[in-house]
């Protein structure tokens, strides 16, 4: 039976060291991709229940309530969305009877929370309408501050460029009164004089 010298006995020695050592690094590694796969895995899910609680607040901020009745076919009370309209909510009540007076009512006006719509039958008289016609008018006027391309250009010489133009302004400095509307390009004393009684600012 041969012996190992001292020599070789060292030389084995280290190789069984180095083996061992290397094997604990093989398993270290491994342990720490296995933990930072799990703990990739927990912060996706965190962000992903982030997202959903985010959709929730957003969706809960963007819905208004309103109350609808008169010649509709299922009055009551509906929850909307913000930017909705009077014919929007009347879909949502089914629509609106024969006798519905559309006359007397304005379908493109936006909802907001909390409003009372009434439609009336034809020929019905309604008590303080031209009061009630007076305050409709006014909650119809157009907030340069929110409104929609669409709705600046129902503005009486309002077009399509300076709506634009009224909406990159509002980008960066918010109307604080209607008279600022005149910092805009190309609107003048003229032209501001045709629409401050249509406008507001929010």
């Amino acid at each position: 039976m041969s012996s190992f010298t001292k020599r070789e006995q060292i030389v084995i020695l280290i190789i069984v060291v180095l083996m061992v050592f290397i094997t604990i690094l093989k398993f270290d590694k491994k342990d720490n991709v296995i933990s930072l796969s799990e703990e990739k895995t927990v912060d996706e899910a965190d962000e992903k229940e982030y997202e959903i609680e985010d959709d929730i607040t957003k969706d809960q901020e963007e819905s208004i309530m309103i109350h609808i009745s008169g010649e509709v076919y299922k009055p009551g009370v509906y929850e909307m969305q913000k930017g909705d309209r009077v014919k929007d909510a009347v879909d949502k009540a089914d629509g609106l009877k024969k006798d519905a007076d559309i006359d007397k009512i304005n379908l493109a006006k936006k909802l907001e929370d909390e409003e009372k719509i009434y439609i009336p039958a034809i020929g019905e008289e309604i008590e303080n309408y031209s009061e009630d016609q007076t305050n409709g008018e006014k909650n119809d006027k157009i907030d340069i501050n929110n409104a929609d391309k669409e709705e600046l250009m129902t503005l009486n010489g309002i077009g399509e460029v300076l709506a634009d133009r009224i909406i990159e302004y509002r980008e960066n400095n918010k109307f604080k009164t209607i008279e600022d509307l005149k910092n805009v390009s190309g609107i003048g004393d003229k032209k501001f004089e045709s629409v401050k009684e249509y406008i507001i600012v929010k």
